[in-house]
């Protein structure tokens, strides 16, 4: 299991109702302007289902303080792997 998700993270996804989520990874992407962020590997709960995907409040607060300070250094396109802090 992914760092910052638990078992009892596990719901009925919301967007197909089908199926409930299992621990897994996703990749998430920030655009703003000409600025391009993606990060690979994001722990995320994954509906077996549908493919859908949903990353608890921690890990996306923290994603997003990132893509902030770097869309502020001037680059274009930055690609990563999550790595938890």
């Amino acid at each position: 299991m992914g760092p910052g998700m638990q078992e009892e993270d596990s719901m009925k996804c919301v967007i197909c109702k089908k199926s409930s989520t299992n621990a897994g990874t996703t990749t998430v992407t920030f655009e703003r302007g000409c600025f391009t962020m993606v990060v690979k590997c994001v722990p995320a709960q994954v509906c077996p289902n549908c493919g859908e995907a949903y990353i608890n409040e921690d890990v996306a607060s923290a994603l997003l303080k990132d893509a902030e300070k770097k869309a502020t250094t001037g680059a274009q396109v930055e690609i990563r792997e999550y790595v938890a802090a």
